[in-house]
């Protein structure tokens, strides 16, 4: 018998046994004698027969799959969340299906919507931010739904993530402390909750405690793109700012390499700190000092609150923030 034609009636059928045993064989339910599992167990090796996950979890009324919505499968931040997503779900004996958003606020109401079309039993979501549309979507749904290095300006979702305030603040305070006496601020666009609500938040917090006049002129919003750093490399010097905090690595990895296109010495005329510390920071000469965000965690974690979620767990804490650090290399003093 071919792989492909074998089903729970075929099971049932060799095994002498109903299709109402085998499901519970297959699903571990302990109200089956042991002599029967063994010989159900038997035939499912001999006819190598796999479950399949909607139809074991119409009982259930569970398919035991999750939805992973991802802006940018080549960007290496979301990559490792969702390394850690996957590793949990594997754990937990869940499937996943990985669906891109391309950055997409529209697209990302459509695929949220595919996937509550393919019956999974909840949703981890990696985006930019939280549109109007997107919550509406979020409440609307019947399963629960987690972010992960997601945030919004009204956290009411679960969620996982540093505190990117607090971060932006420790890494421009060491820069004014390094003597930058002008620190420049470089992010995605302020129309998302992370840059306006956080790392802006944290860039005047620093400047603030070290009473230094905010300057609308070093707060540069870009696509996060490394030709975008390096393009930004000689507005940076014209503007006079000894040092920046950059949002993100391979945004800091172009404004390096412009920088030293333009004989300007890192770190010694200028410092630079950045914000995930992914491969980028040390593929790049000088290494780039970066604030460690613990990214396999983060995923990792979301992934876990999801299963809490799903199984109506008690839930204390529905959002998550965990710890982070500064990681000094040669692009700081």
């Amino acid at each position: 018998m071919e792989k492909q034609t074998v089903t729970i009636y075929d099971v049932a059928r060799e095994a002498h046994v109903s299709m109402a045993t085998v499901s519970r064989v297959v699903n571990g339910n302990s109200n089956v004698r042991q002599n029967t599992r063994n010989k159900v167990l038997r035939v499912i090796k001999d006819l190598n027969y796999h479950p399949n996950a909607v139809a074991r979890g119409l009982a259930s009324k569970k398919t035991t799959t999750v939805g992973v919505i991802i802006p940018d499968v080549t960007n290496i931040y979301f990559s490792e969340l969702a390394r850690g997503i996957n590793d949990i779900a594997e754990m937990y004996k869940y499937n996943i299906i990985l669906a891109s958003s391309d950055g997409n606020t529209e697209k990302e109401c459509r695929v949220f919507n595919s996937l509550l079309a393919k019956q999974v039993d909840g949703i981890v979501f990696m985006g930019r931010d939280v549109t109007t549309n997107l919550r509406k979507a979020f409440n609307d749904a019947k399963v629960p739904v987690v972010l992960a290095g997601t945030t919004s300006k009204d956290p009411v979702e679960p969620s996982v993530n540093i505190d990117y305030r607090a971060a932006t603040d420790e890494a421009v305070s060491q820069l004014l402390n390094n003597g930058c006496q002008k620190v420049g601020l470089v992010c995605g666009a302020l129309k998302y909750s992370i840059n306006r609500e956080y790392r802006l938040a944290g860039y005047r917090d620093a400047l603030l405690k070290k009473q230094v006049e905010f300057d609308e002129h070093l707060l540069f919003e870009t696509s996060e793109s490394y030709q975008d750093g390096y393009d930004l490399a000689p507005r940076l010097i014209q503007n006079g700012i000894q040092g920046a905090f950059v949002s993100d690595d391979e945004l800091a990895a172009g404004i390096l390499n412009g920088l030293t296109d333009a004989s300007v010495n890192v770190p010694t005329a200028f410092q630079l700190i950045t914000g995930n510390n992914t491969k980028f920071t040390r593929v790049v000469r000088p290494e780039l000092s970066s604030i460690d965000q613990p990214l396999y965690d983060i995923g990792a974690v979301a992934m876990r609150l999801l299963t809490k979620l799903m199984d109506h767990d008690v839930v204390a804490n529905k959002n998550v923030v965990l710890a982070h650090q500064i990681i000094n290399r040669n692009s700081t003093n």
